[in-house]
Order: C-alpha cells, then sequence, then structure tokens
C-alpha cells in the first residue's frame, strides 16, 4: 500500500507531460500575448478559497496550468518582452532547475551536500574568467542584486571598524551618523539597503550625474570632503555598470581612485550591464571593476539563467565572514578547511542555484553567450538609429548596451506635460495589445517610453513590429 501522493508511476507520466508542457511552451510563447490579458482579482476568483481535502491527480492539476495559471501570466520568456530588463529562462537552464528541485538540497555547509558547494565556487570563477574581472576573487549567488548590494554596504559597516556586529548602532553616543553614496541613477536596492543596515535613507546621498548619466567623481570627492569636515563617517560608493532607468556606466577608473583615497568600500553594482565583459568591444565598459570591494552580476539578467541567480564577489571574503558567520552548535562538523556557505551570508536554506547556471555556460560556452550578448547589443543600436532618422522621435539617452530610452516628440509639442501623456498612452497601448511590453522611466525628468533588449529569442523582427506598433499608435 502506498502512501498519499502520486505513484512513481504516476510522477513519471506527469513529469514526461510537463517536459512535452514546457518545450512546447517555448516554442509557441511568441504567439501568445506578453502582458496577460486579466483584470485585478480575476485569476484569483477562479481558485477554490480553501485547499481540497483529498489529493487530486496530477494530471487534472497540469490541465489546469492551461485553464487557470496561463490566463494570469505575463510572459517573460517571450522575445517581443522589452520591458524592465529582458530575461531568458533558457531550455538548459531550466532543465538544471527541475533537477535541483528534485535533489532539493541546502547547501548551507560542506558536507550538506559537497557538489553544491563544489561546483558553485568553480561556476563563479568560471563567470570571473568570461567578464574579465580578477580570478582571485570570493564569489557565492544569492537570490536577487537586493541582496548581494545589502551584503556589500554590510562588508563596508564592518570593514569601517565600528564594531556594530557586538554593540548594534542604538544609544550609542560614539557612533557618528554614516554615509553612503551613489549615482541619482542607482538603483533602489541601494536605498533598501540603507534602511535595512541602518544607515537609512538620510544616510545616504545620491550623486548628480553629467550629460551622459554617470555619476560625476568631483561632485562625489566634494560630497565627501564635506561629511569628513562635518563629523559624518562616509563608509562606502556604490557605482553602477548599467543604470536601470538607461544603462548608463558610472566612471568606475575615478570613482576608485576617490574610494582608495579616503578609505572608502567600492561595491559595484554590474547586475546587468557585467554582460559587457563577454564581448571585447565592450569589455573596456566595465573598466576600474577590478578595484571594487565587492561587485554584483545577475545571470538572470543577461547570461540566460532561469530567475533567480545573483553572484555577489569580493576582493575581501575575510570581511563578509565576518560580518555573517555564527555557527550554533549542531551545525558544527568535524571537517577541517572547507567552505561553509552559511558563513558568507544571512541565508542558512541555500537552493542548489549553481547547477543551471553551469549548464547554461557549458550548453551556450563562451562564444556563444557573447553572440548573443552582442546581438541584443547591435539590435539596440539599430533601434536607436531608426529613432533617431524617424521626424518627430527622439533618443533620450546615449545607448551604450541594449536598451533604448526614446519619445515621440511631434512638431510643434513641447509642453512637457503632454508629451509625458502623449508617450504614457503609447506605452499603454502597446503593452495592453499583447504585441510587445515595453516600459517607462524619466530621463532628465523627461517620460521616455524605454526598450531592453535581453531575451535570446528576440530578433530584429520582433523589435521592429514593436517600433512599427509604437508609431502607428
Amino acid at each position: 500500500m502506498t502512501g498519499p501522493g502520486p505513484t512513481s508511476e504516476e510522477l513519471r507520466d506527469a513529469l514526461a507531460e510537463a517536459a512535452s508542457w514546457v518545450s512546447g511552451y517555448l516554442e509557441t510563447v511568441s504567439e501568445r500575448p506578453v502582458l496577460a490579458q486579466v483584470e485585478p482579482g480575476e485569476i484569483a476568483a477562479r481558485l477554490p478559497r480553501i485547499a481540497p481535502d483529498g489529493g487530486e491527480p496530477l494530471e487534472s492539476i497540469m490541465a489546469d496550468i492551461d485553464a487557470l495559471i496561463l490566463p494570469g501570466i505575463t510572459h517573460w520568456n517571450h522575445p517581443a518582452f522589452f520591458a524592465y530588463f529582458g530575461i531568458t529562462g533558457s531550455g538548459p537552464g531550466i532543465v538544471g532547475e527541475l533537477i535541483a528541485s528534485a535533489l532539493n538540497v541546502n547547501a548551507m555547509l560542506w558536507r550538506t551536500s559537497p557538489a553544491a558547494t563544489e561546483l558553485e565556487q568553480r561556476t563563479l570563477a568560471w563567470v570571473l574568467d568570461l567578464l574579465g574581472l580578477p580570478a582571485g576573487w570570493f564569489g557565492e549567488i544569492t537570490d536577487t542584486a537586493s541582496t548581494s548590494t545589502m551584503y556589500g554596504l554590510a562588508c563596508a559597516r564592518e570593514a569601517a571598524g565600528l564594531d556594530i556586529r557586538t554593540r548594534g548602532m542604538a544609544g550609542r553616543a560614539d557612533l557618528p551618523p554614516l554615509r553612503a553614496y551613489a549615482s541619482a541613477e542607482a538603483h533602489s536596492s541601494v536605498d533598501k539597503a540603507c534602511i535595512t543596515l541602518g544607515i537609512g535613507l538620510d544616510g545616504l546621498t545620491k550623486i548628480a550625474t553629467d550629460g551622459d548619466l554617470r555619476m560625476r567623481p568631483d561632485l562625489l570627492a566634494e560630497a565627501v570632503e564635506a561629511d569628513l569636515a562635518a563629523g559624518v563617517r562616509p563608509l562606502a560608493v556604490v557605482a553602477t555598470v548599467g543604470t536601470t532607468s538607461t544603462t548608463s556606466i558610472d566612471p568606475v577608473p575615478e570613482i576608485a581612485d576617490i574610494c582608495a583615497r579616503h578609505g572608502l568600500w567600492l561595491h559595484v553594482d554590474a547586475a546587468y550591464g557585467g554582460a559587457a565583459g563577454l564581448v571585447e568591444a565592450t569589455r573596456p565598459l566595465l573598466a576600474g571593476c577590478e578595484r571594487a570591494d565587492s561587485l554584483v552580476f545577475n545571470p538572470h539578467k543577461w547570461l540566460f539563467t532561469p530567475v533567480d541567480c545573483s553572484l555577489l564577489y569580493t576582493s575581501r571574503p575575510d570581511v563578509l565572514r565576518e560580518v555573517f558567520a555564527l555557527v550554533p552548535f549542531y551545525l558544527t562538523t568535524d571537517e577541517s578547511d572547507v567552505l561553509n556557505l552559511m558563513d558568507y551570508g544571512l541565508a542558512l536554506g541555500r537552493r542548489f542555484r549553481a547547477l543551471k547556471l553551469w549548464m547554461v555556460i557549458r550548453a551556450y560556452g563562451r562564444d556563444g553567450l557573447a553572440e548573443l550578448v552582442s546581438g541584443h547589443i547591435a539590435l539596440a543600436q539599430r533601434l536607436a538609429e531608426a529613432v533617431a532618422a524617424e521626424p518627430g522621435w527622439e533618443l533620450m539617452a546615449s545607448v551604450p548596451l541594449s536598451t533604448v530610452c526614446f519619445r515621440s516628440h511631434p512638431d510643434g509639442v513641447d509642453d512637457e506635460p503632454e508629451l509625458e501623456r502623449l508617450n504614457a498612452a503609447l506605452v499603454d497601448r502597446i503593452n495592453h495589445s499583447g504585441t510587445a511590453l515595453v516600459s517607462h522611466t524619466k530621463v532628465n525628468g523627461r517620460f521616455a517610453i524605454r526598450i531592453a533588449i535581453g531575451n535570446a529569442a528576440s530578433r530584429w523582427e520582433h523589435v521592429e513590429r514593436t517600433w512599427d506598433a509604437l508609431r502607428a499608435s
């Protein structure tokens, strides 16, 4: 007699059906509307309010994927998904995710699955080589760049020698106000990290940018000097390689000089732009990153790996370990000279994320990955040229990578609120048509349409169809 749940035979049949479903979905996803075509609450209304008392056949549950779930899915794997940062849950990565789920290991200690720890370390070393970053850096996988950036700033706080690990921050008359610095274009995860770490939003100074939306080193230097004179303790600078709105590249070498001069931690947010290191022509955009104390790169953004997979690197792993290492008795082991990854982060439970990344890198290879990234950059340049040549349209920012910011600007229409309404309506119409999904941002305070190309299946036909639809709206 078997217990509750599916039998081995039923599981095998369901897995075969799921494999067929995944393959079919990836083949036909381009035929679906990109944005989910449902109203708020519509999916919830179709679902029972309480769980079933008895188990249901996997066959029935699989059928409900199509009937109940797919109508409420926005298809991030669609080749015309150009919103936020276009991503790819590639076939090799999907297979790796499936196997990791079946193994269901917790990679907290080396002994809890040696392969998980050792594969993670070797795979992250591969990525350093692929991107042209220092081979000696320590790396680990977290869930998202928000976590990785928070870890980087936690290291900055620890490296300052303020004994916050033991004494905390509350009620300390000896603790001066702390300060971190980032570009005005930096990702909101920097703000959240400052909130989480007790630095606070008032402890984060946003440095103005130049005409290319890059942090101005001269203003950074002035801000640091002013804080020192006022008795504020500078901790860290976050430089961004590929900002969220326009993918601008902060001048990391000059920022690194300022950090070195004042003993500040340099964290580089290359969550998106790090992929530029794969391509010989764009690798110089990562200049100065080799001087970082910590750096984040997200393979789930532009390295064709299913979410979630964020890589945190540091040249000072001793500081990262000092922040987080805490070993209760029940987790002590007899092994010596092994790496226990639980000592390098907040999470005790650690998924086997390295497996899918390892499979993606092996399946595409260095050359295949570089070809995809360079192809996306070429598509963005082609779109930028088309926009610049089209009467009544204008580029809103330079295009260093694969994201294009632009807007409709008809002759005689110069009122900014009116232009915002016009372009917002264009975004709304194309998104709700299902043709494509684009996002919006503000560039120097002005509304812009934003197309980010990053899906492995995206071709010029998908970009051109989106551009044509915008012009026809």
